[in-house]
């Protein structure tokens, strides 16, 4: 944002001071329109998975704030439609060509999260949650290339960096991706035509698509369109958010349990923790300054602050609570939480004597046995709080205390291994 442009509006002020803007296509259009509680905006959702993961919260975010600030109404649009295309942004190859059944069933999947975060209804302000097969999937195609085609330039279309990259590398770009911007910008018109959508959020990524669709309202009639775009976030190593070496950081609990989802907020980088702070929590930003200024080890107050506040949002207060208890029990006092992710072997299993290796590797902390016999030469991995020091050890009822009985990788992977 301009160091000179100072918002009026409650939404943008808000965006501003928490870091969420990257562009916009115009300040003050946007300013007024929200100061007014008359900014209808939506953000697209394609349904590629049964559940959106972290990296998609900022955007969730932008829709949270719309409608916390009076600023407007916030659209969420479930890309039906244009999930059976595939968007091409970011990506070097094609996507996977989903089944209409399995795109209603990821649909199904994705819907649960907005709840925690919207409130829908009839009012000015309430959310509402559209799918673009509505007015997609029956599209007669030579009605759409005459009525809506013939606005795209190929020229221009050539040149947008999800095109552009695939073209550049030599990488198949297909016909039906091709024409994903088309369709993107078409939702634009649907949406201020059904709904008085106004503005497009998302991404940086999706600014080219955004501005294509502001092109294609004004040429059909729609009057003036806006664009608001966030930064695409990595973390201080150069991570990609909502990723993590044992995979996506699921928002879904039967995707992620509640203890994974809290310990990958608890374990952010230093230099990370503020500003997820402003991003991913509700906190007022006095009180995140002061969890910023901590130094030393007090930051990690602030990262469990965090991690407690970003799981609320998803999971519950109650959840949430409960996820920063079991890890108080577990890394402050050594106990074993009974709350920590847990699996399930038989009693003939327990009784014959399971091999350490073998029972890490049940327990999802390494890939293989090899993999867990490097683990013990490294003096990673604990079984009941006491390290491994033999590969050739073997579990057996008595290490099983209550009947279970805790593995440990490192310092923050814990999995109880639980006979019956």
């Amino acid at each position: 944002m301009s160091a000179a442009f100072v918002p009026k509006s409650d939404f943008l002020r808000t965006l501003s001071e928490r870091g969420f803007i990257h562009q916009c296509s115009d300040f003050a259009g946007v300013d007024e329109k929200a100061k007014a509680g008359a900014l209808t905006a939506y953000i697209g959702f394609d349904c590629t998975a049964p559940s959106l993961h972290v990296g998609s919260l900022v955007q969730i975010m932008l829709l949270s704030w719309l409608q916390k600030t009076g600023g407007g109404r916030p659209v969420p649009l479930m890309g039906g439609g244009t999930t059976r295309v595939g968007d091409p942004s970011g990506k070097d190859e094609s996507r996977q060509l989903l089944s209409i059944e399995k795109i209603d069933e990821n649909k199904a999947g994705i819907k649960q999260v907005f709840s925690k975060f919207l409130s829908f209804g009839d009012g000015k302000t309430d959310a509402v949650m559209p799918d673009n097969a509505e007015w997609l999937a029956g599209l007669n195609y030579i009605d759409f290339l005459r009525d809506v085609g013939r606005h795209f330039s190929v020229n221009r279309m050539l040149s947008m960096d999800s095109v552009k990259m695939r073209l550049e590398r030599e990488h198949e770009l297909s016909f039906i991706e091709f024409n994903y911007m088309c369709l993107q910008a078409y939702d634009f018109v649907e949406l201020h035509k059904r709904y008085g959508c106004i503005a497009q959020m998302g991404g940086s990524d999706q600014w080219g698509n955004i501005v294509t669709g502001i092109d294609l309202g004004r040429r059909m009639g729609t009057g003036q369109l806006y664009a608001v775009t966030s930064p695409l976030l990595t973390t201080s190593s150069g991570a990609k958010m909502g990723k993590t070496a044992a995979g996506a950081v699921w928002l879904n609990e039967d995707r992620l349990s509640v203890w994974d989802y809290w310990q990958y907020w608890r374990n952010t980088e230093d230099a990370d923790t503020g500003r997820f702070l402003k991003l991913f929590t509700l906190l007022p930003m006095d009180e995140i300054g002061r969890l910023e200024a901590l130094g030393g080890a007090e930051i990690n107050e602030a990262k469990k602050i965090l991690a407690s506040e970003a799981t609320a949002m998803v999971h519950g207060r109650e959840a949430a609570q409960a996820a920063a208890e079991t890890a108080r029990r577990t890394f402050e006092k050594g106990e074993t939480a009974e709350s920590l992710p847990t699996v399930l072997i038989s009693l003939g299993e327990r009784d014959a004597g399971m091999g350490v290796l073998t029972a890490f590797v049940k327990a999802g902390l390494a890939a293989s046995t090899g993999e867990a016999r490097r683990l013990v030469k490294g003096g990673a991995l604990r079984v009941n709080d006491e390290a491994v020091s033999d590969e050739r050890a073997t579990l057996g009822a008595a290490d099983f205390r209550g009947g279970v009985v805790k593995l440990s990788m490192g310092r923050k992977k814990h999995v109880l291994l639980k006979a019956g």
